[in-house]
């Protein structure tokens, strides 16, 4: 059986974790190439003449003589543990197919379960605010799915998108000219209605896009944000709807991040819902190792190495 390049991929190995950011000074010059990859710049007055004072190394601008240090502003300030320890939670966060829970992060890191979740919640924020600009654009596989519910369906629980306490979210995939993934967004939406998928598509769909979907009736609404719509009624298909080749990208997709989080999380808060998908958006890297069989290396190229995570510059609250 021939090898999916995906699958045999080098990853990044918890050895070499520990040779490139292994101590504090290794993660502060990670740090700051990606904050000032240019060099030192005033985040008040954009001057770049400074000096780097006192026993905290804070850099100290020549133009407005206001201190900053290398973590202010970013999702690390004010953090009483080191930077090492955050760069192995990103790991910990991102290298898995299936995540990993709180409190096993707590206990890999050796930290209380309640910094454990505040440092995941952080990492979550920032990956949640790197998506929240992106568009998608050309060919666009889109779905209805919800997370949780009241009761499984084993104890009478509703089936569907009806069910007491769900989590209403869309999952969309937009594919290249070759049939592979490119990006994934993952959107919780207030229900499947056709205003919420209109302000989903004004936020997350450039108009050019062409978004293909069942025959919802709600998804009608993509049009109102200048895209092509595209509908394939799945009831009327002789196959199974997560076997039809026009969402199989989309299906595949949603069964990982459905496993990862009832497999891994068991449970998530509808107040923190969209961090927890934002965090699984990675389960679209799993996907392709279970389908795509050709051209996989060319769609890798130029992806770094190490934590995939490029901290934001702005302070959570």
């Amino acid at each position: 059986m021939a090898r999916n390049p995906i699958q045999m991929q080098k990853g990044m190995s918890l050895s070499e974790l520990f040779e490139k950011y292994g101590t504090e000074e290794q993660c502060e010059a990670a740090l700051t190439a990606w904050r000032w990859p240019d060099g030192f710049v005033c985040p008040h007055c954009e001057e770049r003449d400074h000096a780097v004072v006192g026993q905290r190394c804070l850099y100290l601008c020549h133009g407005c003589r206001k201190q900053t240090s290398l973590t202010a502003g970013t999702v690390f300030a004010n953090t009483h543990l080191p930077l090492t320890m955050w760069f192995q939670g990103m790991y910990l966060l991102t290298q898995s197919k299936n995540s990993i829970s709180t409190l096993e992060l707590a206990r890999q890191l050796g930290v209380r379960p309640d910094t454990a979740a505040l440092m995941r919640h952080k990492l979550m924020s920032v990956m949640a605010e790197r998506e929240a600009a992106r568009k998608l654009d050309g060919r666009v596989e889109m779905d209805d799915a919800v997370l949780g519910g009241e009761k499984s369906e084993l104890d009478g629980g509703k089936r569907g998108r009806g069910g007491p306490n769900k989590i209403p979210f869309v999952i969309a995939v937009a594919t290249s000219e070759e049939g592979r993934p490119r990006h994934l967004l993952l959107h919780v939406v207030d229900s499947h209605n056709s205003t919420s998928i209109k302000a989903m598509a004004l936020a997350h769909l450039a108009s050019t896009a062409c978004v293909v979907t069942d025959g919802l009736g709600c998804f009608r609404a993509v049009t109102k944000a200048g895209c092509r719509h595209i509908r394939v009624v799945t009831g009327r298909a002789q196959q199974q709807p997560e076997k039809i080749p026009a969402f199989r990208w989309v299906n595949t997709v949603l069964g990982n991040v459905k496993t990862a989080i009832a497999g891994t999380l068991k449970w998530v808060s509808k107040r923190y819902a969209y961090r927890y998908l934002a965090e699984e958006r990675k389960a679209a890297k799993a996907a392709k190792a279970q389908i795509a069989k050709s051209g996989a290396a060319e769609d890798q190229a130029g992806r770094p190495e190490g934590p995939v995570i490029r901290p934001s510059f702005r302070a959570k609250p």
